[in-house]
Order: C-alpha cells, then sequence, then structure tokens
C-alpha cells in the first residue's frame, strides 16, 4: 500500500491526482495547517526532518520532493507520462520538472510570505510581481497547441506544473494567460482530480 502524507492546501494535492490517473490504491494520513502561522504541524517532524509535505512511503522507503515522488512513480508506474530518453522532449520533461519546483516556486513563496508584512513589503513588490509575470508567462508559451507541456496527453510535467499554473488563475491571472487558464480548467474537469480532491480533504 502506498501511504501519502498529505497537508491540506498544500503541493502534495498533485501526488494524489497522479495516483488517481495511475489508478493506484493509496492510504492518505492528513495534516492540518496551523491556523495562526499556516505552517505544517510538527507530527510531520517526527517523519522528516525538513517536516514538509507530500512525503510518499513506498516500497519500504520514505520520499519527499514533489518531483523526486512524481518520478519515482512514473518510473515504477507510468512510463507512459515522461518522454522517452535521448529526445527533445525528453530534455523539457526535465527543465520543466526542476522549473516547477525551483524558479517557478520563488516569486510564489516570496509572494505568499512578504503578504503578511503589509507596507514593510512594499519595496519588494515590484520584483516578486515582475517575476511572476515572466514566469506566468513562460508557461502559457510552453503550452502545446495540446494544451499540454510536453507530450500531447497527460504527462508528469502537467502534474508538477499544476500548482503554479492554478496560482496563476488564484491570483486574477486568467485574463493574462488564457491557456494557463484552459490548462487548469482542463485538469479540473478530469474525474481523477476530482476524486483526488476529494480524498484530500477538498483543498
Amino acid at each position: 500500500m502506498i501511504t501519502v502524507h498529505h497537508l491540506n492546501r498544500s503541493r502534495s494535492l498533485r501526488i494524489l491526482w497522479l495516483l488517481e490517473e495511475l489508478g493506484l490504491e493509496y492510504k492518505v494520513i492528513r495534516y492540518e495547517r496551523d491556523a495562526q502561522t499556516n505552517l505544517a504541524p510538527p507530527e510531520l517532524l517526527a517523519l522528516h526532518p525538513l517536516g514538509k509535505s507530500p512525503m510518499v512511503e513506498l516500497d519500504g522507503r520514505l520520499i519527499s520532493e514533489s518531483a523526486a515522488i512524481v518520478e519515482t512513480l512514473c518510473a515504477k508506474h507510468g512510463p507512459h507520462l515522461v518522454p522517452p530518453r535521448d529526445t527533445d522532449a525528453y530534455t523539457k520533461h526535465l527543465e520543466l520538472m526542476h522549473f516547477a519546483e525551483g524558479s517557478a516556486m520563488t516569486p510564489i513563496l516570496l509572494n505568499l510570505y512578504t503578504g503578511r508584512l503589509g507596507e514593510a513589503a512594499a519595496p519588494l513588490q515590484p520584483r516578486i510581481q515582475s517575476e511572476l509575470t515572466s514566469h506566468f508567462s513562460y508557461m502559457e508559451q510552453m503550452l502545446r497547441s495540446s494544451g499540454h507541456f510536453v507530450l500531447d496527453d497527460l504527462s508528469a510535467a502537467d502534474v508538477m506544473l499544476s500548482f503554479p499554473a492554478t496560482v496563476a488563475l488564484r491570483m486574477n491571472r486568467g485574463a493574462d494567460f488564457p491557456k494557463l487558464a484552459a490548462f487548469v480548467d482542463w485538469m479540473n474537469n478530469r474525474p481523477a482530480f476530482q476524486a483526488a480532491l476529494a480524498k484530500g480533504g477538498g483543498d
């Protein structure tokens, strides 16, 4: 049995979605953010020194980091979600898998954290907003005519980029990035995604 340590309102929803798309059985252990700090609870620290979600128990191993989890699950259960090695598509897959948790998340997290500072964060906001626009624009350009990022059907990159794409819409940038808006709409209408939402607690 695969076990997912799932934090509410977090990137671990992507892992539940992938598991649903792959038709795999899994168990969800749900954790709630602290209502005051919005941080993960200390129970996650008992599992891993970073105390972050997602974490997945698979084949006797505890695996952390979203991209590592997605790559591991695809290698074992969903090789069709990754392009063949030694192809241009595979190189693009690698770039976007790292982009999703690297470049893309930096301004998203800065925007989240500085949002708690009020006017004290004002000097940083122009740069943060510029980076957000740059990264959302890049994602918009990377979407193929099929509405996907690497292949012309669901791929691991789609799963990983679902979070920053959703953030763009939560920031009311859908009109600026219509391809991203269409991608998120496609994702939200997939039965597997709705099943993941239900198992994750609705958020």
